[in-house]
This record gives structure tokens, C-alpha cells and sequence, in this order.
């Protein structure tokens, strides 16, 4: 591994990604951060990561998308020649999600589709495209949720494809292997950020019902998950594989 690791943070420009990018960049590691469509929210966070020291860089990817990924790779591509002189990237952290709240009853074909596209199928096809770019010996970390674990109604199709994550993770672990590359989940629980919608955030008796069922006794914050990520990911970490970490404050014990 170079001296500087770069990590790849989908999602990065905002909440648990820009989070966890800002955590990477504090403990010595270069970022590129992919952003869907608010550039002026990346260029903040690239800026925001320069301020520590390390070198950044945006680049646009629609992770629901699987017919983009070839011209992201090639953007990625030349983005790590132009700003760092390499061709390999050493992280990455496939966050980049939505939330869909409906009731299993009500849930729709289109709702599910989507899920399935930028949450199972697109963390699938993005880590298969990049890795030919992933060093030898470099680690993934996949972003879950406490809701593979425990139910919350309205969850059933979102927490399917996070459960289809952590199954998924398990297997990159033991195929990727003889590279040297540990892959690990972490599942967040509730987080205060503008996710589906903001609700945790937004609505007071969601929030103070999650909280009151932590054993921590307040809802999350974009900073508790962030470092975790970046802890995964530290030198420290490199013999724990195949493993989920739930980052929850203890919900639901």
C-alpha cells in the first residue's frame, strides 16, 4: 500500500458519507467522493477534506445506474492519474443510499426496483467494476443497516436489500481474499440526516420513541458512524474480515 492511502467514498458529498470522508481525511487518507447531483455540496466537502491536509476530489455517479459505471471507472481513472499520480485506489466505502418508507402492503413494484438498483444491484456491479482499481491488500467497507437486524414497520424492502448486503459482503470476503482485501459491513442505526425524507431528524416523537429504545438514550448522529467506518479501515483493523459492526448506540439490545 502507498504511503497515502486514497479511499472512494460513494455518497460522500453529504451526511454519513461526507462523515466518514471527513474521518478518513483526519486519520491521513486522500479521498475521492462521488456526489449524484449536488456539485456544489462535493466541492464543499472536497474543500472541507483539503482543509485537513489531504488531497480530494469529486466525481459524479449515479450508483442506481449499472450503465454508468464503465465511464465512471474511467473517470476515476484519470482522476487518480491528474491528482495523484496513481493508478490504484486502497478504500472503498460503498454508502451512497436512499430510504423509502412504505408499508409492506402498499410497497410498489417501482419502489422495490429502485431499491434493488442503487442499494444490492448497484454496490454489486460498482465494487465488480472497480476491481481492477482496488490494490492488492486493500479493504471494502459495505454500509448496512440495524434494520437487517431488528424490524421498524414500513422498512420491509429497504432492509431486504441491506440484509442482501450483508450476505453479499461475506462472499466478497472469502472471493477477494487471495488479494489480500478485507471486506466488512458496518450497519448504522438511526441517524439524524436528511434520509428518507429527515424524519428521524425532523419528527420529534420518531426521534424520541428510537431514542428512548437506546440503550445510549438519543438518536445518532452523521459523526457516530463516520469515525466507525474510518476505524475499519485504519491499520489497526486489518484481521477483521467478513464481519458486521453495528454502529446503534445499542438499539433494541
Amino acid at each position: 500500500m502507498a504511503t497515502t492511502p486514497i479511499a472512494l467514498v460513494t455518497g460522500g458529498s453529504r451526511g454519513l458519507g461526507r462523515s466518514t470522508a471527513l474521518a478518513l481525511a483526519a486519520q491521513g487518507t486522500d479521498v475521492v467522493l462521488t456526489y449524484q447531483h449536488n456539485a456544489e455540496q462535493a466541492t464543499a466537502a472536497v474543500a472541507a477534506i483539503q482543509a485537513l491536509g489531504r488531497r480530494a476530489a469529486a466525481l459524479p455517479l449515479d450508483v442506481g445506474d449499472s450503465r454508468g459505471f464503465p465511464a465512471f471507472v474511467q473517470r476515476l481513472r484519470e482522476a487518480l492519474a491528474a491528482t495523484w499520480q496513481r493508478e490504484r485506489i486502497d478504500f472503498l466505502v460503498n454508502n451512497a443510499g436512499i430510504g423509502i418508507h412504505a408499508p409492506f402492503a402498499q410497497t410498489t413494484e417501482a419502489q422495490f426496483d429502485q431499491l434493488v438498483d442503487i442499494h444490492l444491484k448497484g454496490t454489486f456491479f460498482l465494487t465488480q467494476a472497480l476491481l481492477p482499481l482496488i490494490a492488492d491488500g486493500g479493504r471494502i467497507v459495505n454500509l448496512s443497516s440495524g434494520l437487517a437486524r431488528f424490524t421498524m414497520p414500513g422498512y420491509a424492502a429497504y432492509a431486504a436489500m441491506k440484509g442482501g448486503i450483508e450476505v453479499l459482503s461475506r462472499y466478497m470476503a472469502q472471493e477477494l481474499g487471495p488479494r489480500g482485501i478485507r471486506v466488512n459491513v458496518v450497519a448504522p442505526g438511526a441517524i439524524e440526516t436528511d434520509f428518507g425524507g429527515g424524519t428521524v431528524r425532523d419528527d420529534a416523537g420518531v426521534n424520541a420513541a428510537i431514542a428512548a429504545q437506546t440503550a445510549l438514550g438519543r438518536v445518532g448522529l452523521p459523526d457516530d458512524i463516520g469515525p466507525v467506518v474510518a476505524a475499519l479501515l485504519s491499520p489497526g483493523m486489518g484481521w477483521v474480515n467478513g464481519q458486521r459492526i453495528e454502529a446503534a448506540g445499542g438499539i433494541h439490545l
